[in-house]
């Protein structure tokens, strides 16, 4: 997507600027020299008009309440972690967020109990079949950011965390959808610290996302499915009409946790949610797309292969993805724990005994 170098350069795109350029083409993109808020100079997630949708006073409250929260972290979290959800809910203020999201997932934990432990693993030279692998997906990881533009620093950081992971869990190894992930996190926090959060997200959040076979993506594939069928009918029908497979439209968004999909704010919101609330986030923000893709008779009507319905999913309507609708829906969702754990269970019970089922016999009754 073509993005202005500045909300006032409409005209140096055209070539009739007679300033200093703002923006130079590259790669088929035009790109701005100036980043935007995020530090993106391109690409789809550019948006360089100033957003404020909370005033500015909320904002330094708000500050001042997560300041004194995390000043006291162990003592909120065992006895008011109401609290901590409903001021995650409401957004975290951006100055204190790389903090909050470090304490959130447990990755400070994890770091003071392991000093000097990423400076390590980052020496050491890693499987070469991992580490080949990860160097041919560097450049593809948000190449419009600042951090990530060609010969960026942040490229040799995202390698030395995504190495590091691969050492540290060599079970796992590197899957690509991690890197994403390990970029995202080094946008708001320093390397070590951003690894750490990764080993918290793969470890602790995405228990078996990142293995061969991809069983428990399946298996939670099937249980948003069930769920969808209790929060919109109408797009369950039609998946289930066109024999649409979940793995088919939610690998990318469960992989990548939507840094992938969504737009940065919103990204943003859900990650904020995410750290403090844990998978059942993602499930919930699925559950939103779908219903908000194809849950009207009006909507499924212009679906009518798996062709349109997998580009309808892979494209959400860019209305139902704003920050505010779209965390608005979430909450909106009549879902309980125990509707979360009894398809759970259901789905392990199901495969199980499909595991344990006799193989079809192929005997035709001759010896």
């Amino acid at each position: 997507m073509a993005a202005s170098g500045s909300q006032d350069n409409d005209e140096d795109l055209n070539g009739d600027s007679g300033s200093e350029a703002s923006s130079i083409f590259q790669s088929g993109s035009v790109i701005s020299t100036v980043p935007d808020r995020h530090g993106f100079l391109g690409g789809t997630q550019y948006s360089p008009e100033p957003r404020q949708i909370v005033p500015p006073e909320v904002i330094l409250r708000r500050e001042r309440k997560w300041l004194r929260m995390l000043s006291k972290w162990n003592n909120f979290m065992s006895t008011n972690y109401r609290k901590v959800r409903e001021r995650c809910r409401k957004g975290i203020p951006p100055s204190v967020r790389p903090r909050a999201w470090l304490y959130l997932c447990g990755g400070k934990l994890l770091m003071d109990e392991n000093p000097h432990l990423y400076e390590e693993l980052v020496s050491r030279p890693g499987d070469p079949k991992y580490i080949e692998d990860i160097r041919k997906d560097l450049h593809r990881q948000f190449p419009h950011h600042e951090m990530f533009v060609e010969n960026a620093p942040g490229q040799q950081e995202l390698f030395q965390v995504l190495k590091a992971y691969s050492i540290l869990n060599s079970k796992v190894g590197y899957c690509q959808a991690q890197a994403p992930i390990a970029a995202f996190l080094l946008m708001h926090m320093p390397a070590v610290q951003a690894f750490w959060c990764l080993v918290a997200v793969c470890d602790k959040y995405l228990v078996g996302y990142y293995s061969q076979g991809m069983e428990t993506l399946q298996r939670d594939g099937d249980i948003l499915f069930a769920l969808l069928k209790r929060v919109s009918p109408v797009a369950y029908k039609h998946l289930k009409k066109q024999k649409i497979e979940p793995i088919l439209y939610m690998t990318e968004w469960f992989l990548c946790v939507y840094t992938r999909t969504l737009p940065w704010e919103s990204i943003l919101r859900v990650w904020d949610m995410f750290l403090c609330e844990g998978v059942k986030v993602v499930f919930k923000v699925g559950l939103v797309l779908l219903k908000g893709c194809l849950g009207r008779a009006a909507l499924t009507k212009r679906c009518p292969s798996m062709y349109e319905t997998l580009q309808e999913l892979r494209n959400p309507p860019h209305q139902l993805m704003e920050e505010e609708p779209l965390v608005q829906q979430v909450h909106r969702l009549n879902l309980s724990e125990e509707d979360f754990e009894y398809e759970h269970q259901r789905q392990v019970v199901r495969r199980k005994s499909k595991d344990q089922a006799p193989p079809p016999s192929t005997m035709n009754g001759n010896d």
